[in-house]
């Protein structure tokens, strides 16, 4: 993965975890999403929790692929890295990676779609959050 748009770390707790000790392989589906709402408020300076609430917008998850390298456990310090690999006029794609101390452990493309929240239809992505996200660095497919 090239150089992330947005990175931050996670601790892996005890919930995290099944009784082999290891992650929980849905549990990266979790800190994926908090990821994901993290990078819209801290990093591109769009208030998540505004998108869901008075503006009725949602961004669920309509395509996942996901690998799982080898696994985490609780007390690890996750590394979640957010590439945003394709911008459409409706839906976004990123790739994630999480690693510990530099190794990865897994790594995921997730596209989303804009929707409203009222009648759960796709809607075009807002220009405040498309600015936003255009102005993030290069190599970015961009579609209309």
């Amino acid at each position: 993965m090239q150089e992330p748009h947005f990175s931050k770390q996670y601790l892996v707790r005890f919930s995290h975890c099944d009784p082999a000790g290891i992650v929980y392989f849905p549990q990266y589906l979790v800190i994926s999403n908090w990821l994901v709402e993290d990078w819209f408020t801290e990093g591109l300076d769009v208030s998540f929790s505004d998108m869901i609430g008075p503006r009725r917008l949602g961004l669920p998850l309509v395509k996942l692929e996901c690998e799982f390298a080898s696994p985490s456990r609780q007390g690890d310090m996750l590394t979640m890295d957010l590439r945003l690999v394709r911008l459409g006029r409706r839906s976004l794609t990123v790739d994630i990676d999480a690693h510990v101390a530099g190794a990865l452990r897994m790594r995921c493309r997730q596209v989303m779609v804009q929707t409203s929240l009222d009648n759960g239809c796709s809607v075009d992505i807002p220009p405040d959050i498309r600015h936003a996200l255009q102005a993030l660095p290069v190599d970015l497919e961009i579609l209309v």
